[in-house]
């Protein structure tokens, strides 16, 4: 998932020049300046079930070259984290610090000059509880066993013989039916790269057994996505500088996407003229949703009107619901964050 370029591109190119610590789970990266904490500003009173504006922000992990799809996993009492530019997935448990759990997360081998940002980005689970991954750097949609051991499968890595550009983020239906956004951000040359083999950047939905469908070939950066809890409704982000938007789609009882819409202009977003771009999303069990946007993590009705902002002077990539629903956990520029939600909430 992208944002505006400058915080990105230098957070890349410090990981790119950078070496691992030997057994450590972070980059040696040159570290920007440091950033403040993010803050909590109540938009409207209906924040006040959600997220107490004067709730702790907590730092639970840093040295981070691009933080990214973060994933809370109950059974484990852990968060799992992307970090496309260097390749790993991350495994932080409260306590128990970080460890690496995938290096590569993605694809191993890519051609740097081709490929920025090799390995993975979002994450879901399906219904046996395995972990899926958009891999950017395998311009696929994976499959593996959720503490990353054992095999690893391909699900969904073309469009009608053509392969997909560098999935970005995946949502989960009832059914078992894969929504994901592919957006070229993992190439060097987004627009123009050699690697590209379809002439646009979609929004798709697979189900095992079958081709993936196209939902829109329209938009020119789709990138996070998420669905109503009632399946009626497709949410996603458009990270494009110059209409960064939230889009919304309705479902009919099949899965497929009828009219859509723009739900959130940029007009309408609290924290415009910010650091970052539409981006990761989360829908909450109530309709909720918590969306990566200019200035920080926007905090929406299910009709779109804003609760609050979580500001931050770097941009917000993306965002999980962890701890049994009872905290949101920020994917920040280099870092992530932890917020408690309001005692009985249950996002």
């Amino acid at each position: 998932m992208a944002h505006q370029g400058l915080d990105r591109r230098s957070l890349i190119a410090a990981a790119a020049a950078s070496a691992l610590l030997p057994g450590a789970a972070t980059v040696r990266a040159a570290a920007p300046a440091a950033a403040t904490r993010p803050r909590i500003r109540r938009l409207a009173a209906g924040l006040d079930r959600i997220l107490a504006a004067d709730a702790p922000v907590t730092l639970v992990m840093d040295k981070i070259a691009w933080a990214e799809g973060p994933l809370w996993i109950d059974e484990a009492g852990a968060l799992l984290l992307s970090d496309p530019p260097a390749n790993i997935l991350r495994r932080w448990r409260p306590g128990g610090g970080v460890e690496i759990l995938l290096q590569p997360s993605g694809a191993g081998g890519t051609d740097p000059t081709l490929v920025r940002e090799p390995g993975s980005n979002g994450l879901a689970r399906d219904a046996a509880g395995r972990l899926l991954i958009a891999n950017s750097g395998g311009r696929s949609v994976d499959r593996i066993a959720i503490d990353g051991r054992g095999p690893r499968t391909v699900l969904v890595d073309r469009y009608q013989g053509r392969r997909f550009n560098s999935p970005n983020d995946i949502a989960v239906a009832r059914d078992g039916a894969l929504y994901f956004t592919d957006p070229p951000y993992g190439f060097v040359d987004p627009d123009h790269s050699p690697l590209r083999e379809l002439a646009w950047n979609g929004v798709y939905r697979w189900r095992a057994g079958g081709e993936a469908v196209l939902i829109d070939k329209a938009l020119t950066r789709p990138n996070g996505i998420g669905l109503s809890p009632d399946q009626t409704r497709l949410y996603v982000s458009v990270s494009d500088a110059a209409a960064p938007r939230l889009m919304v789609y309705t479902l009919d009882a099949r899965g497929g996407a009828g009219d859509r819409r723009v739900l959130v202009a940029e007009a309408a977003m609290p924290g415009r003229g910010g650091p970052g771009l539409p981006d990761g999303l989360k829908v909450a069990r109530d309709g909720t949703l918590f969306c990566a946007m200019p200035g920080g993590l926007t905090i929406l009705s299910p009709e779109g009107e804003p609760l609050g902002i979580i500001a931050h002077d770097r941009a917000i990539a993306n965002c999980a619901i962890g701890e049994m629903g009872r905290a949101l956990f920020l994917a920040a520029s280099d870092s992530v964050f932890r917020v408690p939600l309001a005692p009985g909430y249950r996002g």
